[in-house]
């Protein structure tokens, strides 16, 4: 009995180390510690729409190429394991507060007397011409896209006008060809030279550092000369919802980005906090402008939801599944309600207190009084005053 102990010891010792460790292939002294490192995906999942495919989109991001505290390898990288299909390259076009710090590095390998193509501004002052200073401004997009091919993600060139925001304020020029051919003295010239290349113009966090969303006199501008085509309903935590009615009434297309600087931040254990869902084809560069320029794109911040009518209820009715769990004496249903996405919702029916209904997952909503047929979604936005019903089938 002894022996059998023993040995049963020795096989249970040997399974264990064996699933706790394996050895690795070249150092015969050296043990690795459970499994390799992948790397892991956390999925988001939204529905398709009218025969397009849902894709997470976040247009607005930084590396250490401005004034973010990452390289890009780790921006790319992040953007695919927090469940993102595809990001826009949007470094700052006037501001880029990491600069001088890679000039002192990189000292004896800037040429000197290389001819500066763009101005460099910071904290919205022009500074003087560095004549020794060449700046690419390709060059952050060419190694996104570079980084990309190790991933399944899909890089936009672009690149974000920088100006003080009190009086002009903060555009991202999309789908660029060419960002060292954007900037001029004037905010505005800048803007037409990215509209010239064929660039979507996004009008980043439109209420910020202003005491109100009242458009200034530089918006009016730039808004009667049709050179905006989307705007920024969602900035990290900021939320304008006199935006969608801005979008609406100036025919643009609605989104919600991180702005991110630093390393990704995960909240609740949600992968994606701030992303704008595009209903395209594909993934290729042709399909996803075809969406943005369609409208077919909704604004997502932590849980709330914000885009064109239409679309938004299309989007809400393929997530949830409803179906009724009975009838009490009083005739007043109890609905089952199932969530077929990641996307948090908050509902309920007039008169009734809201339910919170979590990503994939399902919950009881009960009718207030019998026949009641439309469900407010409290947390889907189609107007700055306005929230989603739905009609029970």
């Amino acid at each position: 009995m002894k022996r059998i102990i023993s040995l049963l010891a020795v096989v249970c010792a040997t399974f264990t180390v064996s699933a706790q460790y394996y050895q690795d292939a070249q150092n015969p002294d050296m043990l690795h510690i459970r499994q390799p490192r992948n790397l892991v995906r956390s999925e988001f999942l939204i529905p398709n729409i009218d025969g397009y495919n849902g894709y997470k989109a976040d247009l607005h991001t930084h590396s250490i190429y401005s004034d973010g505290s990452v390289a890009m390898e780790e921006r790319v990288k992040d953007s695919w394991k927090n469940g993102l299909d595809i990001i826009a390259i949007t470094e700052h076009l006037e501001y880029r507060a990491n600069e001088p710090q890679l000039v002192k590095w990189m000292k004896g390998y800037v040429k000197k007397g290389a001819k500066a193509e763009n101005w460099y501004i910071t904290r919205y002052k022009v500074m003087p011409e560095r004549k020794d200073l060449h700046t690419d401004f390709q060059h952050p997009v060419e190694h996104a896209i570079e980084v990309a091919k190790a991933y399944d993600i899909t890089i936009i060139p672009g690149i974000e006008i920088t100006r003080e925001p009190l009086v002009y304020g903060h555009f991202n020029c999309l789908f660029t060809t060419d960002n060292n051919a954007i900037h001029a003295a004037e905010c505005i010239q800048s803007i037409r030279n990215a509209k010239a290349q064929g660039a979507l113009i996004m009008h980043n966090h439109p209420g910020w550092r202003r005491k109100s969303m009242e458009m200034l006199e530089f918006d009016r501008q730039v808004y009667a000369e049709k050179l905006i085509d989307g705007i920024e309903i969602m900035n990290g935590v900021e939320f304008y919802p006199k935006a969608i009615t801005r979008a609406l009434e100036h025919n643009l297309f609605m989104s919600s980005n991180t702005d991110i600087h630093g390393a990704s931040e995960r909240v609740e254990g949600q992968p994606l906090c701030n992303v704008t869902f595009i209903f395209a084809k594909d993934k290729s560069l042709a399909s996803i402008r075809e969406a943005i320029e369609a409208h077919r794109t909704i604004a997502y911040s932590y849980g709330t939801i914000a885009g064109e009518e239409s679309l938004l209820r299309k989007f809400v009715e393929a997530a949830l599944e409803i179906r009724t769990a009975g009838v009490d004496k009083k005739g007043k249903a109890q609905y089952v309600i199932k969530n077929n996405s990641s996307v948090e919702f908050m509902i309920r029916f007039e008169g009734g207190n809201p339910v919170v209904l979590n990503g994939l997952s399902s919950t009881f909503i009960k009718e207030q009084k019998a026949g009641q047929s439309d469900i407010i979604v409290d947390s889907a936005w189609c107007g700055e005053d306005k929230r989603l019903t739905i009609k029970i089938k």
